[in-house]
């Protein structure tokens, strides 16, 4: 069964019905801290926990939204507080139209909906009367016979009509034996004997993980055996220490009383390796690491030497091969210890035979690194989705695929005592500050698309990427040499920002060079001096445009490369709110075009994108340009390809 749909309803901050659609792989839930995320998942939870946990289950004194509660009280109603909607996969489906004939079970989806007060109810289709039909064909009765029985519209009437014909016995038989017994009480037996004998043992069973679930790094046998649950040593602990022993399948009975731990050691390091391996897989952060497990006994004495209290004591210790020492598990980061805990908790789930699981994390990886919140993010992806429907929450722009934002539900809480938590669609959400974590996982993304390419020529901004782009077309198409089609261009928003953009290249295995206008801001200049200075890019590999123009002296825009006459008639054919400027108006003092045109407007700047933007619109050839423009610009191109 797929998980397709949930309603919620007067759950803490959930006033309102809340409908939210679930995603056949990935449910991702973004919101504020406090927005109700962690509401929906224990919700969930509550509805069908995968095991028999007083924590997981409804009660209307905490659960029910406070400034309703005592009206709920006098009431005496009760209130369906979530209801699934499952798609049955195909196998099930034939299974039952196997058993009550093709046609009986009008259903591909059923809901299940569950009441604070323990009610609850299934919503399918069945239809008895075909039922009824289909069952009289599997029995040898006189036609006669068999058009009386035919007769009843419902199971409870058939029921009557074959107590009163002898002949019908076999048939009620039947009915009492097999459908009776796994029907639930309903006017509509079929639909509860498909109901109590098909949905509910298949229904899905909830797996709640947060970071509470870490596994200690000191496990005492006495607590264990006991289950004595305090303050160091929690419910959740608790549950993740058994769950490393069921997985290494070791009593702990046995272990206390042993005196060799040899054998149980070596089950344990077993399971730990099995689960180190997939962990190591998903944790690039450090490889260099083992699990070990070491038992010592524990004896406390009173002041007269008595001993008071024995104990074997597990620690778990991590092992870092490289530096060739060991430390105690809580020694290590929150993160890790957060991971390690999962994969234990998980394997239990992976060893479990008892049905369907759907995997509810709760602000996973809260404390991992970016680039481990991209680890974990990939084994969501690649392990636990192949296998399970995962739903998880988190406020972390590093724990979104931003290519899968069909996937996010936002929550957000209106402040409204009368209205709530709302969860809705990625799409329709308006809070600013709910869509944050989307907003700035999709700029990662996009930033991280330059490191796509595996060469990045770098220059100031958009007009330089449209000009380099046109001029490297035109080349081309008449034979003589572009920019090589492998090099990405890449603006980064101005002389000042090329310090940045080159620093965070740094480390990644790609080629950069940039193409500059001259430095006319001297602290800029001094920033790209300093990563020449500490080997974060090549001198070489900073180029500019007046190594490429005519123009004497040491500043040049990519305006230069062109013949004053032609920018000038791109300048005229872009500015209608200018009078058209003439080869006569420049100022011949002046070397740089850009700052010609400047003098003649009377600004000290002019929009530079606006001609480059023309440019592409004209639709101009080679032809269009002198043989000093394009082999200025070849010659540039020639130089840049040479780099990467």
């Amino acid at each position: 069964m797929k998980l397709k749909k949930v309603v919620i309803n007067k759950y803490k901050s959930f006033i309102n019905e809340q409908t939210v659609d679930i995603e056949d792989s990935v449910t991702r839930l973004v919101g504020k801290n406090e927005s109700g995320k962690t509401s929906f998942l224990e919700a969930l939870a509550k509805f069908n926990y995968f095991e028999n946990d007083p924590t997981f289950k409804f009660n209307d004194t905490f659960d029910f939204p406070k400034n309703e509660w005592k009206n709920f009280q006098k009431s005496g109603a009760d209130v369906e507080v979530v209801k699934c909607t499952f798609l049955l996969d195909e196998k099930l489906i034939e299974t039952i139209n196997a058993d009550i004939g093709e046609g009986v079970f009008t259903s591909k989806e059923v809901s299940y909906g569950v009441k604070y007060k323990g009610g609850s109810t299934y919503y399918l289709g069945a239809n008895e009367k075909k039922y009824i039909t289909s069952l009289l064909q599997k029995f040898d009765l006189e036609e006669e016979l068999i058009n009386i029985l035919n007769q009843s519209k419902t199971l409870r009437e058939l029921i009557e009509l074959c107590k009163q014909n002898e002949e019908a016995n076999a048939i009620l038989s039947y009915i009492n034996e097999t459908i009776i017994p796994n029907s639930f009480e309903w006017d509509n037996l079929i639909q509860g004997y498909i109901a109590k004998h098909y949905i509910k043992p298949n229904l899905p069973k909830f797996w709640y993980f947060d970071e509470y679930y870490s596994i200690p790094s000191r496990i005492s046998l006495n607590k264990m055996m006991t289950e004595q649950i305090d303050a160091e040593f929690t419910k959740e602990e608790f549950n993740t220490a058994k769950a490393l022993f069921e997985l290494a399948n070791i009593d702990i009975d046995e272990l206390k009383d042993a005196d060799s731990f040899e054998a149980f050691i070596s089950e344990l390091e077993a399971t730990s390796n099995a689960i180190t391996d997939e962990f190591l897989e998903y944790w690039t952060t450090n490889t260099n690491l083992e699990i070990r497990f070491e038992i010592e006994p524990f004896i406390e004495k009173n002041g007269n030497n008595q001993v008071i209290r024995e104990d074997k004591i597990l620690n778990i210790r991590i092992r870092n091969t490289k530096h060739r020492v060991s430390l105690p598990l809580k020694n290590r980061s929150k993160g890790f210890i957060w991971f390690f805990s999962f994969l234990v908790w998980f394997s239990k789930i992976q060893n479990e035979n008892s049905g369907k699981y759907i995997l509810l994390l709760d602000e996973p990886g809260l404390n991992l690194h970016a680039s481990a919140q991209n680890d974990l993010l990939r084994f969501i992806e690649e392990k636990l989705s192949n296998d399970y429907q995962v739903i998880y929450t988190t406020h972390s722009p590093f724990m979104i695929d931003a290519t899968k934002l069909n996937e996010v539900r936002t929550v957000f809480d209106s402040m409204d005592p009368k209205k709530g938590s709302f969860i809705s669609d990625a799409i329709e959400e308006k809070d600013s500050d709910t869509l944050f974590p989307l907003q700035a996982a999709l700029g990662y993304d996009i930033a991280q698309n330059l490191y796509i390419s595996k060469n990045n020529l770098l220059v100031e901004g958009p007009a330089d990427l449209l000009y380099l782009t046109v001029m490297s077309g035109l080349l081309e198409t008449e034979g003589r040499t572009g920019l090589e089609n492998n090099i990405t261009i890449v603006p980064v928003g101005g002389l000042d920002k090329v310090s940045s953009f080159i620093s965070l290249f740094r480390g990644s295995k790609i080629n950069v060079v940039c193409l500059l206008d001259s430095f006319t801001d001297q602290k800029g200049k001094k920033k790209v001096e300093d990563l020449i200075m500490h080997r974060i890019i090549k001198e070489k590999n900073i180029r500019f445009f007046d190594e490429f123009t005519d123009i004497e002296g040491s500043h040049s825009d990519i305006e230069d490369l062109f013949e004053k006459e032609e920018y000038i008639n791109l300048f005229n054919m872009t500015f209608d709110e200018y009078d058209d400027i003439t080869l006569e108006q420049l100022d011949p003092k002046i070397n740089q075009v850009i700052k010609q045109i400047n003098k003649i407007i009377g600004k000290s700047r002019f929009n530079h994108y606006r001609p480059s933007n023309k440019l592409t619109q004209l639709g101009m050839d080679a032809s269009d340009f002198s043989t000093g423009t394009l082999d200025r610009f070849e010659n540039m191109f020639k130089e840049i390809n040479k780099l990467f």
